[in-house]
This record gives C-alpha cells, sequence and structure tokens, in this order.
C-alpha cells in the first residue's frame, strides 16, 4: 500500500502521491478540530494548555513530510511511557489541585484533599489513561489529545487517590507513599469527608463530560470499589471460593478503576466497540497484574522500599495470592486464614511459611500471563510510540520494586 510514514516515502508514480496529499488534507482538517478547546466542560486555564501543547505539536508535525497519524518523533530503542506524557501529566497534576483548591474556601478541607497529589506517587493510572488516549487517537488518525481525555486521567486520579484517603481511615495507617498518613495528621472524620469531597469534585468533572457511556462506566468503577472493599472484609470456607472471592475483589478494588478509564477514553474518542473493548481489557489485565505484584512485594520488600510497613495484608488479617497459593503445600495455614490471622504467632507463622512454599513465584507467574495478555491487546493496535509505550507499561509493573 502506498504511504508516507516514518521518514521514509513509498508510492506508485505521481497519482497515488496526489491522492496521499489529498488524504493527508483532509485528514489535518478533521485532528484540527478533533483537538479544538471547547469553552466549557474543562477549566479555560487547563484548556489553554492543552491547546498551546497540541498546537506546537501540529505544527512540529506540518514541518516535516510526514504522512497521517503522525506524532512527535521519540526513538528511542525502548520508549519511555513516562517520558512521552510527561507534559499531559503536569497538566493533570496542576490540575487536580486546581479543581480541589476552587471547589471550597476550608482550608483545612483543602489541605486534607490536595495531601496525596504531591506529585510523588506512582501516577501509573493518569499515565496509562494518557498512553491510550494518545494510542487510540491515532489509531483513528487524529493528532493530539482531548481536553476530555485529560480530564479523565484527572478523575482516574482523584478517585483512586480518594480510595487512598479512606484506606487509611479503615486500616488505620499511619504511612502512605514513605511519609504520615493522612490518618495520621488529621483527625479521622476531617480525613473521610475529605475522601467524600474529592470524589464530589471528580463526579463534577465527570458530568462535564457530557457523555453518557462514560458516566455509567465510571459510575461503575466507583460502585466496584467500594463492593471490593466490603468483600475484604470477608473470608471464604474453601481453598477454590477463596481464590475466586480474592480474584473478584482484585478486579474490583483496583483493576476496574483502570479498564474503565481506558474504555472511556476509546469512548471519547469515538472508538468503535472492539477498539472500546480492547482499550477494556487491557486496563483490566494491567490493574489485575498490579495488584498482584503489590500483593507480591508485600512479602519481600522493605518498608523503606515500600514507603509503608511490610506484611501489612497479613496483620489486617487478609489472605492475599501468595498465601493462598502457599495454603496447597501448607494446608495448616487455612485456620489461621478464617481466623484471620489473629492469634499470637500467625502473622509470623504465616510470613515464614509463604516464603519456603512457591507462593512468591506462582503469583509472579500469574502477573505475568496478565501482563503477557496486555501486551497482545496493545499489539492490536495501530503502531506508534504510544502503542510502543503501552506494551512496556506490563513490563514496568511486572518488574516494579515498590
Amino acid at each position: 500500500m502506498a504511504c508516507i510514514g516514518s521518514g521514509r516515502l513509498c508510492g506508485r508514480g505521481l497519482e497515488k502521491l496526489c491522492q496521499i496529499g489529498r488524504n493527508t488534507q483532509a485528514r489535518k482538517k478533521s485532528s484540527a478540530a478533533f483537538v479544538k478547546i471547547k469553552s466549557t466542560g474543562f477549566h479555560p486555564l487547563l484548556s489553554e494548555k492543552i491547546g498551546i501543547k497540541c498546537q506546537r505539536e501540529r505544527r512540529c508535525l506540518s514541518s516535516q513530510a510526514s504522512g497521517p497519524g503522525s506524532q512527535p518523533n521519540y526513538q528511542p530503542q525502548r520508549v519511555d511511557p513516562y517520558r512521552l506524557i510527561e507534559d499531559d501529566l503536569k497538566i493533570v497534576h496542576a490540575g487536580i489541585t486546581q479543581e480541589l483548591l476552587m471547589n471550597t474556601n476550608e482550608e483545612e478541607l483543602q489541605r486534607i484533599a490536595t495531601y496525596y497529589f504531591d506529585g510523588q506517587g506512582k501516577s501509573l493510572r493518569p499515565m496509562v489513561t494518557l498512553l491510550m488516549s494518545r494510542a487510540v487517537n491515532y489509531h483513528l488518525n487524529k493528532i493530539g489529545i482531548l481536553p476530555k481525555q485529560v480530564q479523565m486521567a484527572m478523575i482516574t486520579e482523584m478517585i483512586h487517590s480518594a480510595s487512598l484517603v479512606h484506606d487509611d481511615v479503615i486500616d488505620q495507617s499511619d504511612f502512605r507513599r514513605g511519609k504520615p498518613s493522612v490518618n495520621a495528621l488529621w483527625n479521622q472524620k476531617k480525613v473521610a469527608m475529605a475522601g467524600d469531597f474529592i470524589i464530589a469534585v471528580a463526579s463534577m468533572l465527570l458530568g462535564r463530560t457530557e457523555n453518557h457511556d462514560v458516566v455509567i462506566s465510571m459510575s461503575q468503577a466507583i460502585s466496584d470499589l467500594c463492593q471490593g472493599e466490603f468483600m475484604q472484609l470477608g473470608s471464604k470456607e474453601t481453598e477454590n471460593e477463596r481464590f475466586a472471592h480474592y480474584l473478584t475483589k482484585t478486579y474490583r478494588k483496583t483493576a476496574s478503576l483502570i479498564a474503565n478509564s481506558l474504555k472511556s477514553v476509546a469512548l471519547l474518542a469515538g472508538a468503535d466497540d472492539q477498539l472500546v473493548e480492547i482499550a477494556y481489557q487491557y486496563g483490566r489485565n494491567i490493574g489485575l497484574a498490579f495488584q498482584l505484584v503489590d500483593d507480591m512485594l508485600d512479602f519481600v520488600s522493605s518498608s523503606d522500599t515500600m514507603g509503608k510497613p511490610t506484611a501489612a495484608d497479613l496483620k489486617l488479617g487478609l489472605a492475599t495470592a501468595p498465601v493462598l497459593f502457599a495454603c496447597e503445600k501448607y494446608p495448616e495455614l487455612n485456620p489461621m486464614i478464617m481466623r484471620r490471622f489473629q492469634e499470637p504467632g500467625d502473622v509470623e507463622k504465616a510470613f515464614d511459611l509463604v516464603h519456603k512454599s512457591q507462593g512468591l513465584e506462582q503469583t509472579q507467574f500469574l502477573a505475568k500471563k496478565h501482563c503477557l495478555e496486555a501486551v497482545r491487546l496493545a499489539n492490536s493496535i495501530v503502531e506508534s510510540d504510544y502503542q510502543k509505550g503501552l506494551i512496556i507499561v506490563p513490563d514496568l509493573v511486572i518488574n516494579r520494586m515498590k
């Protein structure tokens, strides 16, 4: 097929070149409309930043002899997903803080609500949301990123951080991300209300998307978060029931938010059902793998590395994948699980048995399976640096140390 791309020119004569030129001009008009900033649905200052960035990208692209769906030319052997969207991430972090500060005059509420938005977290959720946005847009021959897609990255991080605030109250945590938790610094009632406030502001942003399907999708993610927390409070009698319970809980608490966020940015781009489903399933697999690795790290990382106490899940009475796998070799773990590791020595004994078993290796193997599936899904999206970033993300997830 005649094409212009990746700095090379291929074609079969003047007629095809002229046809390519006409198609490119049509696409440029479509792309210009795609990145046009609307006056509603996004704060004017942030809209201006996104608009300037998109204009800069268009000028860069128009100066190159490049073809349909081109993008900034990041060409390292191994792309860095965070490097690809670092400007977008800065807008997301600034936008979240701005929205939270604008929506209340209560100074203490402002301090609590913005406490975890200091840019020190992994920012996995907004990062992968922005990557998928740009990868899908490129797949659809569109340049840039929609303001509402950036907004979706903000919403995703806000919902996640609100859940952390609530977790700190429920678990009575003292540390989070290597610093004192909100629970340790403020009154628990005020902290719980701050978590609700973050959700409320995120919901206002969600309403501004003016997309019925996106609102339903993200509302489902919030519902799943709540249900996942409830599931975490219970245990199942048999080993098979326990593992199914654990996987469902893991989807609801972690994977659903990522999956529905990626689904939402695909919907906002006008993707067809197949591409929307690819985005959703990619997010689901990344989310499941991320939580499996997190559960594994609770047994192998130091408190300094994790930024929170290790063996925390056992101390909370939770049986995660490493423990459930270890039960196959050490059935004496079953009564400990049923009593939620509450008897003296249970936590230490369970910790030791997990390390003696293949529980950690089996957990990592399952996480790798989900990562491989995420890579397979990413490979069905048109190749671009953003799509390559999506392929690299599973590797970052499986090899992370905190």
